[in-house]
């Protein structure tokens, strides 16, 4: 058996990274840029009124009160946008909005609430500072100079200063187009009615809707029988217009297992992980498509999602974080576990004030078929494998969604 880090590292070897490529400003959000964002202007790209007011010269204001008003002649109106800012006349003052830019001559800005509104002319009630309320270019960030670095996901700040340094398209990692795969005679789609020994195919939803989740395009392929020429026929004309598949079932040891009877020998290696649940997996490459082949029972799925999927999708997309938090908590209740594998068991984590580590309960038995438990799940525990047993109060790793 292989161990859970190094098959993960072998599947995000396997992804590698997603090529860069051009996306409009707007539909970056939560993609990673893949090259660095270097500012065309600077921010602000003048120096401009960070309020409502009047641009003045500060020496002309100086010592201004309510007792002892200063009073200016209004000059002109400056509206944010204006481009042609009439300089400041000595013992004059400029009507000026919050954003337009500040006209030569004047240092300062005086806020319209210290002042009487004047249009004609203005009496102003308190005195101002040089630089009092300007915006200086450049102050936020310096033309040339790298606004965001690569590797940045884009939320909407980075977005925002993206466009606002002059960016209309970004060079970002895309999520892939992914084709998953539901295998096995005994599944039915609802709400056809079940016969004795069938049960309606669940993978598919799961899967597509975690690859969705990180931002992947799904296409899916439901309850394909156990038979190499339907997988095949089922599979192969998808192949061209997909970055990766995922399969689920049919990689065990047993008879009928059409995904292994099909790839082996044709560019995807089967092992077992030494884990609970999931111990059977497989990765490689279909026609050039890297292909990654989980088991069929729904709790495998999603632990194996979890411990290889996520981390290895999140890596090709330029993310350095793909972990899951991971703290310590206290068990509710003793658990045991295989030896020589690492045990994911569904569980509930809480924390109340004054908790240092916060406590854990399973949700569910170890069984991989207990799907109901996850629902009831806000983390995964995780029991080491040199772990048979851990003991009611004693500290475990947890994984939170």
């Amino acid at each position: 058996m292989i161990s859970v880090d190094d098959y993960r590292a072998q599947v995000t070897e396997l992804l590698g990274r997603r090529p860069a490529v051009s996306v409009p400003v707007q539909d970056c959000a939560g993609l990673v840029l893949a090259e660095d964002v270097t500012a065309s202007v600077s921010l602000p790209p003048f120096d401009n009124s960070a309020m409502d007011g009047y641009a003045v010269r500060s020496d002309e204001v100086a010592g201004a009160s309510e007792d002892a008003p200063v009073q200016l002649r209004v000059g002109e109106d400056i509206p944010a946008g204006r481009v042609d800012v009439p300089p400041l006349p000595p013992g004059t003052a400029h009507r000026i909005m919050t954003g337009a830019p500040m006209p030569d001559g004047a240092d300062a800005v005086v806020m319209v609430e210290r002042t009487d509104g004047g249009r004609d002319t203005v009496r102003v009630y308190a005195e101002s500072a040089s630089g009092t309320h300007v915006r200086r270019a450049g102050e936020d960030v310096a033309r040339g100079t790298v606004a965001l670095t690569a590797g940045t996901v884009c939320g909407p700040a980075q977005l925002g200063l993206a466009s606002a340094v002059g960016r209309d398209t970004l060079a970002v990692h895309t999520p892939p187009r992914v084709l998953v795969v539901s295998t096995g005679t005994e599944l039915v789609l609802p709400p056809e009615p079940l016969e004795h020994g069938q049960i309606y195919e669940s993978n598919s939803i799961m899967l597509a809707a975690a690859l969705r989740s990180l931002g992947c395009t799904v296409t899916t392929v439901r309850s394909v029988a156990d038979d190499v020429d339907s997988f095949r026929a089922a599979i192969e004309p998808a192949l061209p217009d997909v970055d990766l598949v995922v399969t689920s079932g049919g990689v065990s040891a047993g008879a009928y297992e059409v995904v292994k009877d099909t790839l082996t020998g044709a560019g995807v290696t089967f092992t077992k992980v030494a884990m609970q649940p999931g111990g059977p997996q497989g990765h490689g490459t279909w026609d050039g498509v890297p292909v990654v082949t989980l088991p069929g029972n729904p709790v495998s799925v999603l632990v194996s999602f979890e411990a290889f999927l996520r981390p290895a999708i999140l890596s090709s997309l330029g993310h350095d974080d793909v972990d899951r938090t991971r703290v310590r908590a206290r068990l509710l209740e003793t658990l045991s576990s295989p030896s020589g594998k690492r045990q994911f068991r569904r569980g509930f984590y809480s924390r109340t004030d004054g908790d240092v580590t916060g406590v854990v309960g399973p949700r569910g038995g170890p069984g991989s078929h207990l799907l109901a438990a996850f629902t009831q799940a806000n983390c995964l525990i995780v029991l080491g494998e040199d772990v048979t047993e851990a003991a009611q109060g004693s500290e475990v790793d947890v994984l939170l969604f």
